[in-house]
């Protein structure tokens, strides 16, 4: 990777042809949008996709430029595979004027109607429909500095789901430094439409990355490594805690010694944001079904809730002591939960080959901290052990 120049904390550079190749391969890749009841599963290549998105906009307003973000951006730029839930992807436009949310709005539903397959009918669909089939989340901003949207696109658990991101002002666009990566796809999208050559190591367009962390090859390095960092993680909103647990689990490691302090913070904007135990119960549920899709992912929400106690047991000190304990019991009730469907699922699997199921509950094993849910072995099994929005938004809530 090249950079643009000398100068330390240098936000800019540009891709190699390695990756150029990756994100040119997931732009040709098929995704899936299901649809709810009978409406058909959508399937087009990413690119078609952003390119009627792109043209549905640009009707209305002009589009500023187009990246990738999140954990597609880091796929493309890792040297090793980084695994990633969605597709995230950016439009940069301006949503000062109110009515221009409801223009965004009605692109992507428009865009569903002309992605329709051919032979359905679209007489008697409606935009109301298409939202109600195909979108499963819209989160609208407009205070304090901040003005975006966000429509995410997919209603099957276990497919990656698009989520289009329209941004005019954003105060806090990551929460670390791993997942601070935008790749800015105009000069991509120009070569798809000026070019019939394929991508070739003497032929590709010049396409630029940045890092809103501040300094692109720190957070590279950070990515390459498996570190995690952070600034100001009392600007994020739930404090960074969740995603800070998630990359915990997947054998990241803090990148400076004075984490703790830092997961003070994340604990009690996380406490701050989701102050009532209802709330706390939403979030959590909603971020392991959204965060962990796969049977490989699912395998890791228990060690993830259990370090997530962890943290919040030592870290936590802006709770009275019957609201940490509430905290802390709920988080054991929810790995319960999963270990016992952990255990439920095994022994369908194990059924289904003809091998014998596991009987009985889960154990509980008490600890000086508190009770833990511990799996059940069979006798018959070998330990392996060694020991206020418009209508059609929702308010906005950290993915």
């Amino acid at each position: 990777m090249e950079s643009l120049s000398g100068k330390p904390q240098q936000r800019l550079s540009v891709l190699s042809f390695e990756q150029v190749q990756r994100l040119s391969d997931m732009m040709d890749e098929v995704v899936s949008i299901h649809g709810r009841g009978n409406f058909p599963t959508l399937e087009v290549r990413l690119r078609d996709l952003v390119a009627v998105v792109r043209s549905k906009l640009e009707a209305d307003m002009p589009v500023r430029d187009i990246r990738l973000n999140g954990g597609g951006a880091s796929h493309v730029l890792a040297s090793d595979p980084q695994p990633y839930n969605d597709l995230d992807l950016i439009f940069g436009v301006e949503l000062s004027a109110p009515r221009n949310f409801e223009r965004v709005k009605a692109a992507v539903l428009g865009s569903l109607m002309d992605l329709l397959p051919e032979g359905v009918s679209r007489k008697r669909i409606t935009t109301c429909s298409l939202k109600e089939a195909y979108v499963s989340k819209m989160v609208k901003v407009n205070h304090d500095g901040d003005r975006w949207s966000l429509i995410s696109l997919g209603n099957s658990r276990g497919h990656k789901n698009v989520e289009l991101k329209f941004v005019d002002t954003m105060r806090r666009p990551f929460e670390f430094s791993v997942d601070s990566f935008q790749i800015v796809l105009d000069s991509l999208l120009l070569f798809y439409e000026c070019s019939d050559l394929p991508i070739s190591e003497n032929f590709y367009p010049t396409v630029v990355g940045e890092s809103v962390y501040g300094d692109f090859q720190e957070a590279l390095y950070h990515l390459q490594k498996k570190l995690i960092a952070t600034r100001c993680p009392e600007e994020i909103r739930g404090g960074g805690l969740l995603k800070y647990c998630n990359l915990l689990v997947r054998n990241y490691r803090p990148a400076r010694s004075d984490m703790k302090a830092l997961e003070r913070y994340m604990c009690s904007r996380f406490f701050i944001d989701f102050p009532d135990i209802g709330q706390q119960r939403a979030k959590l549920q909603s971020y392991l079904t959204n965060h962990f899709v796969g049977r490989a992912e699912e395998a890791l929400r228990y060690r993830y809730l259990l370090l997530l106690r962890r943290v919040v047991e030592q870290s936590t000190v802006c709770l009275m002591g019957h609201e940490r304990r509430q905290t802390l019991q709920l988080i054991e009730q929810l790995a319960g939960l999963v270990l016992s469907q952990e255990q439920a699922l095994q022994g369908r699997m194990q059924g289904l080959q003809g091998g014998p199921q596991a009987q009985g509950p889960t154990a509980l094993v008490y600890t000086q901290h508190g009770y833990f849910y511990a799996p059940v072995i069979p006798s018959y099994t070998a330990c392996s052990c060694s020991c206020n929005a418009p209508a059609g938004w929702m308010a906005a809530c950290s993915s």
